[in-house]
Formats: structure tokens, C-alpha cells, sequence
């Protein structure tokens, strides 16, 4: 029997358009999302949207306290317009002790500092949309994904290690999973559409199409 995929704990903290993206996407893979910028009209507005969210001031460790923001499995700084905020905030979490922190940066210099005071993740919005970022913050073990619409995706993912010494017949992934496979790289060499004997190596990635229910669950083999 497929184990139902995990579900996570996040804090999107700044929710600007790519905030509001990424928190927005990670509740609809089914995750619970704590929204919080330090607009009180943003978080009115999204109060219906979100699954909690709350105005406060970032850098303020005592306020981040009072949210039990250390409870949480990633925490993403979304804040862009002002770096001072940003950086200031990326610090109060790792003193904090927070697990996971992904941090937005305006440029590479941005992404230089920000690394450097202990942010785990820090992506360019021009090279990661929200939602992508979501994927890779809820399925790890998704390398590339395709957002198709309507609760379906294609996604490249490494091929699960139960799986490997399997053929395509008998990994039973449409019948399991619900998902097909379009494809299968191995060692560079892409093969579209593998016949039912293909046997799966170590290292292969697959090229997946599904509802996105059925790529996380699929995703858990990996876990």
C-alpha cells in the first residue's frame, strides 16, 4: 500500500508576489503555511487564503518567539525591497535555531552575504518562481518540474532505490501510483517512452506525468 506523502510546516515571511506565491503553492500540495509580513493590509488580505497569518516585525527575536517560529520545518525570507530587513531577519533565525532557512536575494551579491550569515537556500526570483521553489521545498527529490494546471504536473525525478532492478511492468507505477512514465535517462542517453522490460538502474532519472498528489506520494519511496 503507497504511503500518504508527508506533510510539512513552513513560515513564508515577507508576502509580496513571490511570498505570496510560494506560500500560496505550498497550501495547495496540502502543507500548513504560516504567512507573516509586517503589512497588517497584506495579512487582511490574505486572511482567507492562508492557513494562518499574522503582522509582526521580522527582526524582532521576541516576536518571532511568540509564533514559535523555531517549530517550524523551513522557514522562507521572502522580503525584497529591503535587504537591511531581509539580512536582519536571515539572522534572527539561525540565532533562533531554526532548522531550515531559504532566503530570496535581489542579486548575487544579495546571495553571496546572505549565505554567509547561515541561510541554507538562497535563490533569485528571476531563476526560481514561487512555484517552483515550492516543489523543491516539499519534494527534494524532484530535480525538474512542469506546473501543467489543474492539480497535474510533469516532474524529473530520481529514480527510488526499490525500485531499482525493477522493470516498468513490474514497478506497477500506473497501477500504484497513477502516474506514467515519459521518459527514462540513463548515463546522458534519453530513452522516450521505455518498453515494459526496461529495468531500472541506479542513477536513472525518470520523466514522470501525474496529479501531483500521485508524484508526492511516488516521491515517498525515496524517503
Amino acid at each position: 500500500m503507497a504511503r500518504k506523502p508527508s506533510r510539512l510546516e513552513f513560515a513564508v515571511i515577507g508576502l509580496g508576489r513571490f511570498g505570496r506565491s510560494v506560500a500560496l503553492n505550498l497550501i495547495e500540495r496540502g502543507h500548513t503555511v504560516l504567512g507573516i509580513d509586517r503589512d497588517p493590509n497584506i495579512v487582511q488580505q490574505l486572511a482567507d487564503r492562508m492557513t494562518q497569518v499574522v503582522a509582526l516585525d521580522s527582526s524582532n527575536e521576541d516576536a518571532l518567539r511568540a509564533v514559535d517560529i523555531v517549530s517550524f520545518d523551513t522557514v522562507v525570507v521572502a522580503i525584497g525591497s529591503q535587504f537591511e530587513a531581509n539580512l536582519m531577519t536571515t539572522v534572527a533565525l539561525k540565532q533562533l535555531g531554526v532548522k531550515r532557512v531559504v532566503c530570496k536575494a535581489l542579486n548575487e551579491r544579495q546571495q553571496y552575504i546572505l549565505t554567509r550569515v547561515g541561510a541554507d537556500m538562497v535563490v533569485l526570483p528571476e531563476h526560481e518562481a514561487g512555484a517552483r521553489l515550492a516543489w523543491q521545498l516539499s519534494e527534494p527529490h524532484v530535480l525538474e518540474h512542469l506546473n501543467l494546471g489543474h492539480g497535474f504536473s510533469v516532474a524529473e525525478v530520481k529514480v527510488p532505490a526499490p525500485l531499482v532492478g525493477q522493470t516498468l511492468m513490474q514497478s506497477g507505477l500506473r497501477r500504484r501510483y497513477g502516474i506514467n512514465v515519459l521518459a527514462v535517462n540513463h548515463n546522458g542517453k534519453m530513452i522516450v517512452t521505455p518498453p515494459p522490460d526496461y529495468v531500472f538502474k541506479r542513477d536513472d532519472r525518470i520523466l514522470i506525468i501525474g496529479a501531483d498528489a500521485s508524484i508526492s506520494t511516488f516521491c515517498d519511496l525515496s524517503s
